[in-house]
C-alpha cells in the first residue's frame, strides 16, 4: 500500500495546532505562591502577610496577595535563627526556586526556620515602595510570631538576590519601628533585620542611566526616576544602625555592575557597620547558590563561616525549648 504524502502546508498547519497550546501556556503568567497551600509531609506552608487585602492592593488575585512560604528545619535540629528570603527577578518575576526554595533548604539544613517572601511585583503595577512594604511586613511577621516558630526575635537574617538584594538592602536601611499601641500585634514590632546577606544586589536599580539594567526604563517611569532614585537607593540611607552585612558579587557581572555593590559596601564601612565582602573574578549574574564554577561556588561556605562567627548557627536553648 502506498503511503499517503501530505502537502507541506498541511503539515505546517498540523504542527502549529500541536504547538499552539504550548505557546499559549508559555505566555501565561508565572505561578505565584498560594496562601493556604500546606505540605505537612515536607514541612512547608504558605500564609498571607495580611489577613485581608494588603495595603494598596489592586485586586485579590494571587499576584495581589503577598505571602510567606515557611520551611521548617529538621525536627530536633532547630537553632533558633530565622531567615527571610527575597528572590530576585528584576521586580518583574520571582526566581522562586533558584533564589528562594533552594536557598531555604540550604538554611534549614543548618537549623534555620526559613521564610520565602512572594512580594508584589512592579510588572503587575506595584511600583516601589509596595515591595518594600511587603518586605517590612514579612520581617515583622516573623519577629511577632517568634514564640510560635521557636526562634529568637533578635536572630532574624534577611537575604536577597539581585532585585531581592536591592529590596533586602532597602529593608535594612529603611526599617520601621514597632508601634506598641498598634491594634495588630505584628505592627508592634520592628521591621529591622538583625543581619543582612546580599547576593549580586541590584543596588543601583533606580537610575536614569540606561547603559545597564534600569528600573525606571523597565517600568516606564523615567519621568519619576530622580524622585524614585533619591527615595529608594539603599546606599543613601546607610547609618550605624544598619545591620551587619555579608555581600558577594562577581567582577564581570554584565547585568548589575559590581560598582553598585561596592557603593553600598563603602557606605557600610563609612558608617562603621560590620561588613564582609567577597568579589569573585568571574561568574554570570543570577547564579543562586552556585553554577558549577570552582571558585564562585565557594561563596555559600564563606557565608556559613560568617553565620557561625555571628553566633547564628549556635543553638538558642531558650528559643527552641518546646512549649509547656
Amino acid at each position: 500500500m502506498r503511503a499517503r504524502v501530505f502537502p507541506t502546508s498541511i503539515l505546517f498547519s498540523l504542527l502549529v495546532l500541536i504547538l499552539l497550546p504550548c505557546v499559549s501556556s508559555a505566555q501565561q503568567k508565572e505561578p505565584c505562591a498560594q496562601p493556604g497551600t500546606d505540605n505537612a509531609y515536607l514541612g512547608i506552608q504558605t500564609v498571607r502577610l495580611w489577613p485581608g487585602d494588603a495595603p494598596q492592593a489592586k485586586g485579590n488575585a494571587c499576584e495581589d496577595i503577598p505571602a510567606l512560604t515557611i520551611f521548617d528545619p529538621q525536627p530536633g535540629h532547630a537553632n533558633g535563627s530565622a531567615v527571610v528570603i527575597l528572590p530576585g527577578g528584576a521586580y518583574s518575576h520571582l526566581a522562586a526556586n533558584l533564589e528562594g526554595g533552594q536557598v531555604a533548604e540550604w538554611f534549614t539544613a543548618r537549623g534555620f526556620h526559613a521564610f520565602v517572601l512572594s512580594y508584589r511585583l512592579s510588572s503587575n503595577g506595584y511600583l516601589l515602595p509596595v515591595p518594600l512594604i511587603d518586605a517590612r511586613r514579612a520581617i515583622q511577621t516573623v519577629r511577632a510570631r517568634a514564640a510560635d516558630y521557636h526562634i529568637n526575635p533578635n536572630r532574624i537574617v534577611v537575604i536577597g538576590f539581585s532585585a531581592g538584594g536591592h529590596l533586602a538592602a532597602l529593608a535594612s536601611t529603611q526599617s520601621i519601628p514597632g508601634n506598641p499601641d498598634a491594634e495588630d500585634p505584628i505592627d508592634r514590632v520592628s521591621s529591622r533585620p538583625d543581619f543582612a546577606v546580599l547576593g549580586y544586589p541590584w543596588i543601583g536599580a533606580v537610575s536614569s542611566d540606561t547603559s545597564h539594567l534600569s528600573y525606571c526604563k523597565l517600568f516606564n517611569v523615567m519621568d519619576q526616576c530622580e524622585a524614585l532614585r533619591t527615595a529608594f537607593s539603599p546606599d543613601l540611607f546607610v547609618t550605624r544602625d544598619t545591620p551587619p552585612t555579608f555581600w558577594y558579587h562577581t567582577f564581570n557581572d554584565k547585568t548589575v555592575p559590581v560598582e553598585q555593590g561596592l557603593r553600598y559596601y563603602e557606605a557600610l564601612v563609612k558608617a562603621g557597620v560590620p561588613a564582609e565582602a567577597h568579589i569573585f573574578q568571574s561568574g554570570p549574574h543570577g547564579t543562586g547558590l552556585g553554577s558549577g564554577d570552582a571558585a564562585l561556588d565557594q561563596w555559600p561556605g564563606l557565608l556559613e563561616t560568617w553565620l557561625r562567627a555571628n553566633g547564628l548557627l549556635m543553638r538558642d536553648a531558650a528559643a527552641t525549648a518546646p512549649a509547656r
